[in-house]
């Protein structure tokens, strides 16, 4: 059957009287991607950022060489009171965040090419490195926002549209369709994306990826290309995880997963023929932690989990998508296979432990802790702190505690980094520090040794 002949089967095609009913209906799919699109864009933010990221492989030297950058990505803002969401990466290293709002007129639509676009200072919230998400706040109120949608209506092949500023241009759209709802690049960890084939490049990632209701149902990350441009293969992260981050870092600070005290890993037909298992697919329970929640429960190790919540657990993004529905103090309900025996165990959902990090947060006040001129909060190493810190290479420094909400300067400083020398000036105090600091003026440059994750380093930036 030819071309002509298919359509005019479906009823589209009746000679030239048929062509306009088919204008008519390309005409109203424009417009509502038109009506879409004058929906959403008010909605996505262009992110400038300015910082101090490495400019050079550090191989097997112990020194990293940092160097000042600037950087352009994507957000969405979730929230009219100015909370908006990007990638961890776009504000990797930031010292300065800007954000530049899409110009709308007082009925929200896009406004004319000649309006001023607006530029608004922003903070970092909190960020996932892990996950790479990080949420940014503008002060800033009754901004047009954009829903988090329900991951779990998404369909392979579903239409979708990405928004962002790709390669700074600003305030761009591309569309595609899901290529795959729940893509797993390591089948040893649960991680998932949305893939699409909706055009991605660089400058895109932290931009939403949005469904034709205009719902957020990822936020764009990465793509996979040989050329470094669009190939067609673009990785977002799903929405599910995309709120659950959100709300950790409004509540906390930072994110605390949700777990069971037990570890699952995918069954291959080697392993499955191995334990002599009676299937070689699915997920296989591989740790219980001693007296956590899973082993009060009755869980055990080499449970085959068939199901959590009732939602069939085939995967790890599938099983790691039902838990990030979960809150802390909820219950889980899983049905797991153990020999020929099916078993339903209700097992509660904590939060995953804190860490030593976590601990030193509670000794600091803004009061005595503060340091100014680098936007941290610093504890003075002392021997109870080298005892929570029993790798330190130096004991003696100031230790990053936590990032000053709020402040002027954000520096590469990592929370755990120690500080041990401002310009060559040894730092044993929070005073020595301070004193150091305090002979710089601002556009000094500021040579610091620190200490991360047992190597030393220099991080080099210009005082602002």
């Amino acid at each position: 059957m030819c071309a002509i002949e298919l359509l005019a089967a479906t009823g589209l095609w009746a000679g030239r009287g048929a062509a306009a009913p088919a204008a008519n209906a390309l005409r109203q799919m424009s417009d509502s991607f038109e009506a879409l699109a004058r929906k959403v864009s008010p909605t996505v933010v262009k992110i400038l950022v300015t910082g101090y990221r490495p400019v050079a492989p550090s191989g097997r030297r112990e020194t990293a060489l940092i160097g000042r950058q600037h950087g352009i990505g994507s957000g969405a803002i979730v929230d009219a009171n100015g909370y908006i969401i990007t990638n961890a990466h776009v504000v990797e290293g930031a010292q300065r965040v800007r954000v530049v709002l899409t110009p709308v007129q007082a009925d929200q639509k896009p406004a004319p090419a000649a309006a001023r676009a607006r530029f608004l200072d922003a903070r970092i919230a909190g960020v996932d490195k892990d996950i790479d998400l990080a949420v940014l706040k503008v002060e800033a109120t009754g901004l047009p926002t954009l829903p988090i949608g329900d991951y779990r209506k998404l369909r392979q092949g579903q239409l979708v549209l990405a928004f962002g500023s790709p390669e700074g241009l600003d305030d761009s759209l591309t569309m595609g369709v899901v290529s795959s709802v729940m893509r797993q690049l390591d089948p040893d960890e649960p991680m998932m994306y949305i893939q699409t084939d909706a055009a991605v490049n660089p400058g895109n990632s932290g931009g939403p990826l949005v469904d034709v209701d205009g719902n957020l149902v990822g936020i764009n990350t990465f793509i996979l290309s040989e050329s470094g441009g669009n190939e067609g293969i673009g990785f977002a992260i799903p929405s599910v995880i995309v709120r659950f981050v959100y709300q950790e870092i409004l509540a906390h600070g930072h994110v605390h997963r949700p777990q069971m005290g037990a570890d699952v890993q995918a069954i291959s037909p080697a392993l499955a023929a191995g334990l002599e298992l009676t299937q070689d697919w699915g997920l296989i329970v591989s740790d219980v932690l001693p007296d956590g929640p899973a082993a009060t429960a009755g869980l055990k190790v080499q449970d085959i989990v068939l199901s959590l919540d009732g939602t069939p657990a085939e995967s790890l993004p599938a099983f790691a998508a039902a838990l990030y529905r979960k809150s802390h103090g909820d219950s889980a309900t899983l049905e797991v296979l153990r020999g020929a025996q099916r078993l339903t165990l209700k097992i509660p959902v904590l939060e995953e432990p804190q860490s030593e990090f976590d601990d030193l947060r509670g000794l600091v006040s803004p009061e005595t802790s503060l340091v100014q001129p680098l936007g941290i909060l610093g504890i003075e190493i002392s021997g109870r702190i080298s005892e929570m810190l029993p790798d330190l290479r130096m004991k003696a420094g100031v230790l990053v505690a936590a990032k000053a909400a709020g402040a002027a300067m954000d520096t590469e400083l990592h929370v755990g980094d120690v500080i041990h020398s401002v310009n060559g000036a040894a730092v044993v105090s929070l005073g020595d520090l301070r004193a150091a600091l305090s002979r710089l003026k601002p556009g000094d440059a500021v040579a610091m040794q620190l200490e991360r994750e047992g190597k030393l380093m220099y991080l080099a930036f210009e005082l602002e």
